[in-house]
């Protein structure tokens, strides 16, 4: 290459990368294209739905809910104990040795009995309030379900498109390696003959450095961001699909905040949680006023006594009863009172717990919305920056070479193109995620929400 040649961008294929100028000879092109197809490879590329399923069978915060969620149901299940009849099962054996200074009265005897006793609550309205309670708090552990799933696909989104910026950065830093390496063998070239001065060449070699030592960052970072996305899904060397080029990113529907707030005033799980909450408490609160009332429960028991009588003979019962058992607490010592005093304070708590809970939703939810639409603005900007860059170089590269501009302001040139399309990459991964987290927000997200953004994957 010539003093003072043009250098020009070019895409590299697969990857949504860009490469500077002709291919450079030797081992700067060499890296890059190596550096490119690992990027690239295929072979064991999963998709984000695919990862997802992965995380899901892994994660352990995901695995800790739903075994929460089963405790959480087998707990609401022991309060229908409370409504429905118990039996047991009951017996006994006693030996008795008598040792007496009347040698006829010495003697050894033994008793047994054995019984089966029943009771069924008749009238117990606690009990069923209880049951009430119970039932409510299986909708709540639902809802935190669902929040963990809800969790577990932005995480999972959030760690792919993480590495996939990544990769592109490094792949745009390498490509800026070698566009800045391009450029300190044109200056060395052009000082050896004495068309411009050493201090050409200090700036690019300065301008190298700084970008190998960008490239160690971002190969560390890549690597972190790696290991991140492996832990998540319990795969080992995860190489995400890549977003395919010329591919729109999907619109906001509905496009009005309003809307998703309304969406997530009636989805929402954690506004389903607060408001089951508030139920809870209100039934604790007639819980707590049964406590004064009376109970009315029907027994019934069957026993069998073998034992010894007066005569020295043995002798065997048989005995059944069956009844009603009557209570009604007079006096408890004020427990009652406190208690339904205890109960109607956490209602006022439980009441302005959901109101919060709208509040904060409702804020975060319009705040998710903004964000989406404020980064696909964003994107269009980038994108118009992008090729305002590109102009901006070539312009730079053609002064350059007539002499109206100096090294620097090319390799300033560079550095911006880079950096716009590595803004760029990232602006269009956190679309894809703030759509998520917007769905999220309202409470509406779930794992078909991941369908449309891997039509725009491809491996």
């Amino acid at each position: 290459m010539t003093a003072h040649t043009p250098v020009h961008i070019q895409s590299v294929p697969r990857t949504g990368a860009f490469l500077v100028g002709r291919r450079p000879k030797g081992k700067v092109w060499s890296t890059v294209a190596m550096a490119a197809a690992l990027l690239a490879l295929p072979a064991h590329a999963q998709s984000l739905k695919e990862l997802y399923e992965a995380a899901r069978g892994f994660d352990a915060t995901f695995l800790a809910a739903q075994a929460q969620f089963e405790a959480d149901r087998a707990r609401a299940e022991q309060a229908r104990a409370g409504v429905l009849p118990s039996v047991e099962l009951n017996g006994g054996a006693n030996w008795t040795n008598t040792d007496s200074n009347i040698p006829s009265q010495d003697r050894t005897t033994n008793s047994q009995n054995i019984g089966v006793s029943a009771s069924h609550p008749l009238y117990r309205p606690g009990n069923r309030i209880a049951l009430e309670q119970a039932l409510k708090s299986v909708e709540i552990a639902q809802a935190r379900l669902e929040s963990a799933e809800q969790d577990l696909i932005v995480r999972t989104a959030q760690a792919y498109f993480d590495v996939l910026g990544a990769e592109d950065n490094l792949t745009f830093v390498k490509a800026q390696k070698a566009a800045v390496s391009e450029q300190l063998a044109a200056a060395q070239r052009n000082f050896e003959v004495g068309t411009t001065t050493i201090t050409d060449t200090r700036e690019a070699e300065a301008r190298f450095d700084l970008v190998r030592a960008q490239e160690i960052a971002a190969e560390n970072d890549l690597r972190v961001k790696k290991l991140a996305l492996d832990q998540l899904v319990g795969r080992s060397n995860t190489q995400p699909w890549r977003l395919a080029e010329g591919r729109a990113l999907p619109a906001v529907v509905p496009d009005d905040a309003d809307a998703w707030v309304s969406r997530a005033e009636n989805v929402h799980p954690q506004l389903r949680q607060a408001r089951r909450a508030l139920d809870i408490a209100q039934l604790e609160v007639r819980r707590a006023e049964t406590a004064k009332g009376p109970t009315l429960d029907a027994v019934a028991q069957y026993q069998f006594a073998r034992g010894p009588n007066p005569t020295g003979t043995y002798a065997r019962d048989y005995n059944a009863t069956v009844g009603v058992r009557f209570n009604l607490p007079l006096y408890t010592g004020g427990a009652v009172q406190n208690r339904i005093a205890e109960a109607l304070a956490l209602q006022d708590r439980a009441r302005a717990d959901l109101d919060a809970a709208e509040r904060t939703i409702a804020q975060t939810t319009r705040a998710a919305y903004f964000g989406v639409v404020s980064g696909m603005g964003q994107v269009k900007a980038l994108e118009a920056a992008e090729l305002s860059s590109q102009s901006a170089l070539e312009a730079n590269q053609l002064g350059y070479q007539v002499g109206v501009r100096i090294n620097i302001d090319v390799l300033n040139a560079q550095s911006q193109l880079f950096q716009t399309k590595a803004d760029l990459a990232n602006a269009r991964y956190s679309v894809l995620v703030n759509g998520l987290r917007l769905k999220q927000a309202s409470g509406v997200l779930s794992a078909e929400d991941l369908d449309p953004i891997n039509t725009l994957l491809q491996p």
